[in-house]
C-alpha cells in the first residue's frame, strides 16, 4: 500500500499556558517522517494524569519546563500514513493501526509532539501494533495505563494467589490494575479508595475494598491476610500519603511498587526504615511505564476480554475542562480523546 494523500494543516491540542490547566486548538504544519519514523494519523487518544503534570509543572523531576504550544498525550491510536527513510524493513507497513506511547524513544507529550494531535511522528521500530479486533479508543488507555499498571504487577513478583492491595484502585489505572491483577495473573486484590469508587473496584474483580476515608487501612489489610499483611502494596495516586501509609501494609518479603508520582516538592516514603526493610526483607522499586513486550501483551489481555477499560470519549476541545475534573478528582475511569 502506498502513501496516501495529506492535507497541509491539522489540529491539535497545545499547553498555551504551561503552569495552569489550559489547552488550547491550533492548526499545525503537516510533519514528514525522517529516517527511521512513520507518519501516523491518530483517531483517538487518551488522556493521562502525567499530562497534567506535565502541562501544570508541578513535577519536581522533569530536567526543564513545559514550554507553551506543546502538544501533550502519550497514548495515541492510529493508522500509518507514511513511512520515512530506511523503513523498508521495518515491522509495520502504511495502513497498520498502531499505538504511540509515552516512553517512545522520546517522551511522548514532553519536549516532543504528542498525541493531543490528528497526525503525529513515531518510531518505526517501536509503535505497537494493535490487534484487529481490539477498538480503537478502549485500546488508548492501555498504551500508558494499563502497560504500566501490567509492568508494576510483574515487577511486584506477586504470585497467583498471593494478596495485592492497590492504593488508587478507582482511578485511571487502578481499575485496570484491579482487572489484570484479578483475572488475568490470578491474585487476590484488595483495593482501597474514596467510597464513590467501590463499584468501580470491586466489580473490576478486587476480593476486597477499603474506604481510605473510614476506619484503619492497615487494621483492615491485616484482618483479610490473617494477620501477615500483603505480599505487594502497588501505590498507584500520586499522593504523599498513600506511600506513607504503604509499608504498614506489607508482610515479611512484600514490595513495595511505587507508580504515582506525587507533585511539589519530593518528600521520602515515610517509614521506609532500613532496619525494618532489612529485617522483614522487603523491597521498593519503581515502575514509570513497560516496555514493548508488555504492551503487546496488555493489548493481548484486552483483545481476548480479560481487560476492559472503563472510559468515556470527548472532542479535542473539551481537553481543559477535562484536567479540571481530573484535578480535582472527578474523573472515575479514563478520558479519551476522539480525534476525528
Amino acid at each position: 500500500m502506498g502513501d496516501v494523500s495529506l492535507p497541509k494543516k491539522y489540529k491539535a491540542a497545545v499547553y498555551d499556558k504551561p503552569g495552569s490547566i489550559s489547552t488550547k486548538i491550533e492548526e499545525l504544519d503537516m510533519p514528514e517522517p525522517g529516517p527511521g519514523e512513520v507518519l501516523i494519523n491518530l483517531t483517538h487518544s487518551g488522556v493521562c494524569h502525567s499530562d497534567m503534570g506535565v502541562m501544570m509543572n508541578s513535577w519536581f523531576a522533569l530536567p526543564a519546563p513545559t514550554q507553551a504550544g506543546q502538544v501533550g498525550g502519550h497514548e495515541g491510536v492510529g493508522n500509518i500514513v507514511k513511512m520515512g527513510p530506511g523503513t523498508e524493513s521495518a515491522a509495520v507497513k502504511v495502513g497498520d493501526r498502531v499505538g504511540v506511547k509515552w516512553v517512545s524513544a522520546t517522551f511522548s507529550g514532553y519536549y516532543t509532539p504528542g498525541t493531543f494531535q490528528q497526525y503525529v511522528i513515531g518510531p518505526a521500530n517501536y509503535v505497537t501494533p494493535i490487534p484487529d479486533n481490539l477498538d480503537s479508543a478502549a485500546a488508548a488507555p492501555l498504551l500508558c495505563a494499563g502497560v504500566t499498571v501490567y509492568s508494576a504487577l510483574r515487577k511486584s513478583e506477586a504470585k497467583s494467589g498471593q494478596f495485592v492491595v492497590i492504593l488508587g484502585a478507582g482511578g485511571g489505572l487502578g481499575h485496570l490494575a484491579v482487572q489484570i491483577a484479578s483475572r488475568g495473573i490470578g491474585l487476590r486484590v484488595i483495593g482501597i479508595d474514596h467510597g464513590s469508587k467501590e463499584k468501580l473496584v470491586t466489580d473490576s474483580g478486587a476480593e476486597a475494598f477499603i474506604d481510605h476515608t473510614k476506619g484503619n487501612a492497615e487494621e483492615e489489610v491485616k484482618k483479610l491476610t490473617g494477620g501477615m499483611g500483603a505480599h505487594a502494596v502497588i501505590v498507584l495516586t500520586a499522593a504523599n500519603g498513600a506511600y506513607a501509609s504503604a509499608m504498614d501494609l506489607l508482610r515479611f518479603g512484600g514490595t513495595l511498587v511505587c507508580v504515582g508520582i506525587p507533585e511539589g516538592d519530593p518528600l521520602p516514603i515515610a517509614k521506609a526504615y532500613p532496619q525494618i526493610l532489612v529485617a522483614k526483607a522487603q523491597r521498593i522499586v519503581g515502575v514509570a511505564v513497560g516496555d514493548r513486550q508488555e504492551a503487546i501483551e496488555t493489548l493481548d489481555l484486552a483483545a481476548r476480554g480479560v481487560v476492559k477499560s472503563h472510559f468515556r470519549t470527548a472532542k479535542m476541545d473539551e481537553l481543559t475542562s477535562i484536567f479540571k475534573d481530573m484535578f480535582e478528582g472527578k474523573l472515575q475511569g479514563r478520558v479519551v480523546l476522539d480525534l476525528q
